[in-house]
Order: structure tokens, then sequence, then C-alpha cells
């Protein structure tokens, strides 16, 4: 073999050893640019994360006083949930104005001091965010329904709203501007009776105080208020109270002084442990 020959082998070795080389060094590079663009990918997920998380613990606390307006047939449960969201957000405290719904969206539109309303039928809310009163969309949280009111044993035999108009029979009821009472009217109807009460209370709790004074033999009221008052009142259901089931409607007040704990009761109260406590008192899922 010639000189020249042998040189050109040599030549062609070294030139295939260092294209071996480059490709090596190319691919250790491209591993290591995924490895690093992986590294970096996990670093801002875990970034994303942690500014999630912080995001959520930064978010608005409630705190501070809240008021809540509220119907008169919510004062058992709003008084128990009033103490379950205090107790789970240290540093708030719940004082609520129980009465007719009417009457609270007057004093809510007078410009009474309130941070949430919750009302016992869609007109009386209506009455509210109409005038510009409402944060918001209220939110059906609960209905009810009504039966009769009677005495422990029923001394009068009440079987249904026919014998409510009996001779000798005495009956409460809501007034009409009052959900319990515009709802009375709606049940009466269906049924085809007229009815003169002997007197005509302004909340549903003032009608069933009548029943348990003796003032009166039967009242038109929720479920919730006889189950809630078991002990000294019966219950008598009737067909016609499917036809005046009453929505319950919530909302966050536009001038509440205090709107993040406006917004975190109005949340609580559609939560599943709220639900729990208002079904358990015989309010209805909406």
């Amino acid at each position: 073999m010639s000189t020249r020959t042998i040189a050109t082998r040599r030549l062609a070795i070294a030139a295939a050893a260092a294209l071996a080389l480059n490709l090596g060094a190319t691919a250790c590079g491209s591993d290591g640019g995924r490895s690093s663009g992986s590294a970096s990918s996990a670093t801002t997920a875990a970034a994303t994360t942690a500014s999630s998380d912080g995001g959520t613990d930064n978010a608005p606390k409630a705190k501070g006083a809240i008021t809540v307006f509220a119907a008169a047939s919510l004062k058992e449960t709003f008084t128990e949930l009033g103490k379950k969201f205090e107790a789970a957000n240290p540093g708030t405290k719940v004082t609520f104005n129980f009465g007719g719904s009417s009457a609270l969206a007057t004093s809510i539109n007078s410009g009474a001091p309130a941070d949430v309303f919750a009302a016992a039928s869609p007109a009386t809310m209506k009455t509210v965010t109409d005038a510009g009163g409402a944060n918001g969309a209220p939110k059906t949280f609960v209905k009810n329904t009504l039966t009769i009111a009677v005495p422990k044993g029923n001394p009068k035999y009440i079987a249904g709203l026919k014998d409510l108009t009996g001779s000798g029979v005495k009956v409460a009821l809501c007034a009409k501007e009052v959900p319990c009472g515009a709802a009375a009217l709606t049940a009466l109807k269906a049924a085809g009776l007229n009815l003169t009460p002997v007197t005509l209370e302004q909340d549903v709790k003032g009608a069933l105080t009548k029943v348990e004074l003796g003032e009166v033999d039967a009242s038109l009221v929720y479920k919730t208020d006889v189950q809630a008052d078991a002990a000294k009142i019966d219950g008598v259901d009737f067909p016609e109270a499917d036809k005046a089931v009453n929505d319950y409607p919530i909302a966050a007040l536009a001038k509440a002084p205090n709107k993040d704990g406006a917004a975190a009761f109005v949340a609580y109260v559609q939560s599943p442990e709220a639900k729990q406590v208002l079904t358990a008192a015989g309010f209805q899922a909406p």
C-alpha cells in the first residue's frame, strides 16, 4: 500500500470520528434542553399553584358586624345559622332583625342600615330590587308551605280549610301585604272559600302566638313555624297549600355597610351545611 493511500485512509477515519463526536454533543445538548425545559415547566406550574393558593388565602374574609333583615319565619333557623357562621368566621358578629317581610323591605328602602335581606316571598324582595337596593340578583334558597295551626289536641276538630269557616271558629291570618297573608288568600281562593278572620297580624309569629294564647282557634302559618312550636301547637295539612308555596329569596344589599360580610353570609346560607339546618326545620329545597 502506498504512503499516499495510507494518508487518505487516516484522514477519512479522523473525519468520521469528528462527526461522531459532534452528533453525540448535539444529542446531549438536546436531552439537556428537554430536561431544562421540563424543570422550567414544573417550576412555573408550582409557582402558578402557589400563586393560586395565595390568591385563595388573600380572598376577602368575613369580619366585623353583619346585620341581617330576615322574615319572621326564619327566626329559629337563622339564629342557629348565625352562631355557626360566627364560629366559622372568627371576628364576625351577626345581628338579626326579624319581622314581616313587607315591613322589613319598607325599612330597607327607607335607608335602614342592613347588609342582607332574606324575604319570605319574591314579591317583597322585588320591592327592594326595584328600588335598586340589592347588590346582584337575589337567590332562592328555600321554599315553605302553609298549614293550619291549632292548639294541642285540636279541640275544634279542624280537618281542612272549610272547617275554618264554621260558626264560632275564630281564625287569625297574616295581613295580605305579608307573604304568609298573601299565601293564605291564594290557598283560600283555590279552595273557593271566603274567610273573615278575627285578627290580621303583621307577621307569621304574631298569627301563631294568637293560637298559643288561646285567643283564636286556628291560624294559617308555615309548616316550619308549627314544627318549631310543636310542644304547644299541632298542624293540620290541607291540599290547597300546594297552590301557595312561597319561595324565599336572599340578597346582599347595595348599601351594605359590610359588603364582604354580606356576600359571605349570603353564600353561607346556600351552603350544604346551612341547607341541612333549613331542611331539618321543615323548609323545602328550592
